[in-house]
């Protein structure tokens, strides 16, 4: 701007992001309607959930220091949403995070409602439905602020949302997924991957409707100029290895925050996870090459549930003077090895650019396992000792507000009255597989990962990884967990899941509530819409059942 940037003179090395956010009293709006809608985004028909008629949904954009307001309509014939706005901080807006049994009850058929929060971080994130498995449906996009730079590029390629993709309507999987034992079903297959909600599909392999050769995405590189990605994993269950055939790529930000750069050949990204990465154009401008995202092979020779069809996602890369209409004859440069490894890059790499010491004596240190057991008619998840099932009809923080800290075992809330930090050492117990674990409301400290038990040691702890998704590897035997330790500065009173984010672990009840300074809580002055729609829900389901199979979120 001819002024200089929105934020001020705020940089990234020398501006605290967890401090006050810049005000640049601009509000972004945005109108969305969420509805049933047939899609065949790889030319395979199935019911789908869209937002503003379209899968992706829309791109939210603003500036560091906006607010953003959206709108949300819900025109779904049979079941309530929300919207959560993954990776925002949240600040001074808790009620605002779109999380129902937790901050507000679903928005109820035909009923609107607007969240307005703070753009108080930046970087590249995204959007979703946070209502049962319904952003596997389709109920996603992405979400972009702008920022200060740290490392120097020429273009901005914009988002790059990589999907893995089920041809069955998301009902009928999370039915799968919360089948008795009785019923001896298998864990659901993914049938495609998606860069950008595009890819072809081979028609002899389904029965559905198929129409072949769907078409793939496109992006233009210019030769000699850096070119900046914004790589999101909104998938339901895969890892992603993201490549760029006879490009190296510079990682410049893991989630929202910025990090020293480093050079990768392959990029992993559990769901929810996000790296930025900047990416040089070194080839002739006549060139054309693939974009590729792979599943691998289906555990455990890899790491995801895939049926094996169509793991690998491409998109074509056409460089300024390349035929346009040329299919890329390129090969991957990703080694098998790294395709195969499960888990997110080693923690010594991933050293954030404004640097951060964590106490090293927290005010509290708690032990959380994930293991997957029978409850004696189902298999569920249990975090920390319990399974976990919304109720939603009653939020947590209302109750919160009201005073109340004594809830139902079956919401697995974790309540640190006043901790100024904790510590969480979560262990994995399961060894089919890993989990992508969220935060809501924080970016954490990543401390340690590994295998068995913690040793008590930290990595670069003067300043350690800060991320809100980290990768907690499979077990390696029943006897020898995986674990990540992680730290929280307990800054923003609020309700705060905490989560596996593939979609079929919290269906299962993979998830626990962190209440966070609830004396703080009972004196916030929560909007009088929010349990507006408790009121609305209610009047709706005294009519209609909600059919809620799974754990809810």
């Amino acid at each position: 701007m001819p002024q200089g940037c929105p934020w001020g003179s705020a940089t990234v090395n020398n501006t605290d992001p967890y401090s006050a956010p810049p005000e640049t009293g601009m509000t972004r709006f945005y109108d969305f309607t969420i509805s049933h809608a047939v899609i065949k985004p790889d030319g395979v028909e199935k019911n789908g959930v869209v937002i503003n008629g379209a899968f992706p949904g829309p791109t939210i954009e603003a500036n560091w220091g906006d607010w953003i307001q959206v709108t949300v309509h819900n025109a779904l014939e049979d079941e309530g949403t929300p919207l959560h706005w993954h990776g925002m901080r949240q600040l001074a807006t808790p009620w605002f995070d779109g999380v129902p049994s937790v901050q507000q009850c679903p928005i109820a058929p035909g009923s609107t409602f607007t969240y307005r929060f703070k753009a108080d971080t930046y970087g590249t994130s995204w959007y979703h439905a946070h209502y049962s498995a319904q952003y596997s449906g389709g109920a996603l996009g992405p979400l972009i602020v702008y920022g200060p730079k740290h490392a120097d590029y020429d273009n901005d390629v914009g988002p790059i949302l990589l999907t893995d993709h089920f041809h069955e309507e998301y009902t009928k999987v999370v039915e799968q997924v919360m089948a008795p034992i009785s019923a001896k079903l298998p864990p659901p297959l993914s049938n495609n991957n998606l860069i950008n909600g595009k890819m072809n599909y081979p028609c002899s392999s389904t029965k559905n409707v198929c129409t072949p050769n769907a078409g793939v995405s496109k992006f233009s590189f210019q030769s000699g100029k850096k070119h900046r990605l914004r790589l999101i994993n909104g998938g339901a269950e895969g890892i992603q290895k993201f490549s760029i055939d006879n490009h190296q790529m510079t990682v410049i930000a893991n989630d929202f925050v910025p990090i020293q750069p480093y050079t990768a050949n392959v990029i992993t990204l559990g769901v929810g996870q996000r790296t930025d990465v900047i990416v040089e154009a070194t080839g002739k401008p006549t060139d054309a090459v693939w974009m590729r995202s792979n599943l691998g092979k289906a555990f455990p020779a890899g790491c995801n549930l895939v049926d094996g069809v169509s793991p690998e996602a491409v998109a074509a890369i056409y460089y300024e003077k390349a035929d346009q209409t040329a299919i890329p004859t390129t090969q991957s440069s990703a080694s098998p090895a790294e395709i195969a490894f499960c888990g997110s890059d080693a923690l010594a790499k991933t050293t954030p650019y404004y640097p951060i010491t964590p106490e090293a004596n927290p005010t509290t240190t708690r032990d959380i396992d994930i293991e997957l057991k029978s409850n004696g008619t189902h298999n569920l998840w249990y975090m920390g000792g319990s399974t976990f099932r919304a109720d939603y009809n009653d939020p947590v923080l209302l109750e919160a507000k009201l005073g109340n800290t004594s809830f139902p075992p079956i919401w697995n809330v974790h309540n640190f009255g006043s901790d100024k930090t904790v510590r969480l050492v979560v262990y994995n117990h399961f060894t089919l597989g890993s989990h992508p674990m969220h935060l809501h409301g924080h970016d954490v400290f990543v401390l340690a990962e590994g295998f068995g038990k913690w040793d008590g040691s930290v990595v670069n702890p003067s300043n350690p990884q800060r991320r809100d998704v980290q990768l907690l590897q499979a077990a390696k035997d029943d006897n020898t967990p995986a674990y990540i330790v992680i730290q929280i500065e307990m800054d923003n009173p609020g309700v705060w899941p905490f989560h596996c984010h593939i979609a079929w672990h919290m269906s299962g009840g993979l998830y626990i509530n962190v209440l966070e300074r609830p004396a703080d809580i009972t004196n916030a002055n929560i909007p009088g819409v929010i349990a507006q729609t408790c009121r609305d829900w209610a009047a709706w389901t005294g009519g209609h059942i909600s059919d809620q199979i799974d754990a809810g979120l």
